[in-house]
């Protein structure tokens, strides 16, 4: 019964005949760049994604660069 619904919006999707399963790619694209703005430019207090993303970056890069030049 559930599962009605989503089947009912499934089937009313237009392009079925052309296009196949392949009529919601346009969507994900859509909703996959929408994700990517967000965790970019969307913040928590001075923090977001990306800043954590280039912290961790630069850290695991020095982290190696002293584990490479320690053992010589």
């Amino acid at each position: 019964m559930r599962i009605g619904w989503i089947q009912k919006v499934v089937d009313k999707w237009p392009g079925k005949r052309i296009f196949g399963m392949y009529r919601f790619l346009p969507m994900f694209f859509v909703l996959g760049a929408a994700l990517e703005y967000s965790m970019i430019n969307w913040k928590v207090g001075e923090i977001s994604f990306y800043n954590t993303f280039k912290k961790r970056q630069a850290k695991d890069i020095v982290e190696e660069k002293i584990k490479k030049y320690s053992v010589v």
